[in-house]
């Protein structure tokens, strides 16, 4: 196989006498050094924590939100509370002085079912006055008396009023969307207020808490003030309504201590969600809760939720969460009934006083996300991070070896190839790599060298006729290899020239060494030089032997 064409940076790369090409050892260098550096930035990253900087992120920001929602729902729910004990006593006050006016002892509410209502309606004014200033989604207040003894359930219904805000979170108050959702119809048309889609006459106390719970507190300890009898129930549906909310409510006593009713103000789950809805557009399904805590679990099914839409989806069916364990500072929830898990952050928040009739109750406030949603952001951050340092790699890769092609394999494997065709002295080319130039001076200087001394020993003329005795013995093909030698070409060009192999050049190179008993291509130059200079020539004989 002919290899004349064959360029210098392939001859290069190819692998002699089983060994490994300078290229190829080039290439495999600069790659150990590329993945080196890889592997130091990867063991850097993770030693000063980069790699889990997303993490760390979501810690800090879920610890200021937090910290943030934490404050809002403990300063609006104080608020609210402080509102409900004001009503309280004011309400209390009021109905008193009216039913004294109406000669209608509060003890005795129930005998008396036909004065109830000029009783309640007298007092719209006053919650609606409550329900603006408190801003609150509802306003209600329930006696203990009902205008239908007689009836079927008359033993759990109650008369009273209860107004909705269809739209709290409006700024503006100077023309709120009231409604009336429990009360009398003629209080209504007074008052121009339409009523509720779901509205009823009276109060059904049957499953209700938030009436129970204070009024009994208050007949069981008469000497403790409104400020330690208030009661936020736990998020429930209102009784005969589609309406999730959270009561807080207080007992109404008159100065005699008769506790004839309750009052108070409403925190609905459409208010909560407005109000708390988390500052996020990372993660859609990131939501926060205010809930019941008993140990390590967390009531799902009576708090009220702040989220995206899928919040109360993906938290359906999920009645209690255990608090398992802890991930950093992350916490981990587990689903007691379903296979839900989340992460997220939780902090207590304080509802009552540390007096109060129902401070035994804790509650927290808590900012949930699946964990696979945490998980795959985390991920998704590594992988974008690590896909950069990759591409950075290749890249690097690329330029070094196109670099090192153009201003080092290249201008050596050039260099080298002039060394082994030996160019006649003065014509080799500058590589401009200076070693392999100072080479290329060295080799044409020691063959000038040469070339002197031989002159100067002033070879004989004995010498001389058994070269060309010698010459005579030469076949054909390897005369044309001797004559173009002697007119100073290389084994390149000898090989362009015969259009031949460089190992059939090389073959013949070697028979005319061993038949001249000469050493070198320059020995061969020098004595046909010398034969020219003394006038003698070199006449073949037609040989018809064979020439291969």
């Amino acid at each position: 196989m002919k290899n004349a064409g064959r360029r210098p940076l392939e001859r290069l790369y190819l692998a002699g006498n089983g060994g490994i090409a300078l290229g190829t050892r080039l290439f495999f260098f600069l790659l150990v050094i590329l993945l080196t550096i890889f592997f130091g930035v990867i063991a850097i990253l993770l030693l000063s924590g980069t790699l889990t900087a997303g993490l760390k992120e979501n810690e800090r920001f879920l610890e200021s939100e937090l910290q943030r929602l934490s404050a809002d729902i403990a300063g609006q729910y104080g608020q609210i509370s402080r509102q409900t004990v004001k009503l309280a006593r004011e309400l209390a006050a009021s109905i008193e002085q009216r039913s004294t006016a109406l000669e209608l002892p509060l003890s005795e509410l129930g005998r008396y079912p036909f004065l109830l209502e000029e009783l309640i309606a007298g007092e719209c004014e006053l919650a609606l006055y409550s329900l603006i200033l408190a801003k609150s989604s509802g306003v209600f207040f329930i006696l203990d008396g009902t205008i239908n003894p007689t009836l079927s359930g008359a033993a759990s219904s109650r008369a009273g009023l209860y107004l909705k805000n269809m739209e709290p979170n409006v700024l503006s108050a100077s023309a709120p969307n009231i409604t009336v959702l429990r009360g009398f119809p003629g209080t209504s048309r007074k008052r121009s207020l339409p009523l509720h889609a779901q509205w009823q006459l009276e109060f059904d106390t049957a499953d209700a808490p938030f009436y129970h719970r204070p009024l009994e507190t208050a007949a069981a300890e008469p000497r403790l003030p409104l400020s330690q009898l208030y009661y936020w129930s736990e998020a429930l549906i209102l009784p005969g309504t589609s309406e999730e909310a959270m009561l807080c409510t207080a007992p109404l006593i008159d100065s005699q201590g008769c506790v004839f009713g309750v009052c108070g103000l409403e925190m609905s789950g459409m208010l909560f969600k407005l109000s708390y809805l988390p500052n996020n557009s990372t993660y859609k399904r990131l939501f926060c809760l205010l809930a019941p805590v008993q140990e390590d679990r967390i009531e799902l099914s009576r708090s009220l939720f702040a989220g995206g839409y899928s919040a109360r989806i993906i938290s359906g069916g999920l009645g209690t969460l255990k608090i398992t364990g802890q991930r950093r500072r992350f916490h981990r929830y587990k689903a007691e009934q379903g296979e839900g898990s989340f992460l997220g952050i939780h902090a207590p928040v304080q509802l009552y006083p540390h007096d109060s009739a129902f401070a035994d109750q804790n509650w927290t406030v808590a900012l949930l996300l699946p964990e696979e949603d945490l998980m795959k952001s985390v991920v998704k951050l590594n992988l974008i991070l690590f896909s950069s340092l990759v591409t950075l790699v290749i890249a690097g890769a690329v330029i070094a070896f196109v670099l090192s092609n153009r201003f080092f394999i290249k201008p050596l494997s050039e260099g080298l190839a002039l060394i082994r065709d030996a160019a006649p002295p003065g014509e080799a080319k500058k590589t401009r790599i200076p070693e392999i130039d100072n080479l290329i001076d060295f080799l044409a200087r020691r063959d000038r060298e040469l070339a002197e001394k031989a002159r100067q020993e002033n070879l004989s003329i004995e010498i001389l006729n058994r070269f060309l005795e010698r010459a005579a013995a030469l076949t054909r093909a390897e005369q044309q290899v001797f004559k173009l030698y002697g007119e100073g070409l290389s084994v390149h060009e000898i090989a362009e020239k015969l259009y031949l192999s460089i190992n059939t050049i090389k073959t013949h190179s070697k028979h005319i060494y061993a038949k001249l008993e000469v050493t070198s291509r320059e020995e061969i130059v020098l004595y046909s030089n010398l034969l020219k200079e003394i006038g003698r020539e070199i006449n073949f004989a037609d040989d018809t032997r064979d020439s291969s």
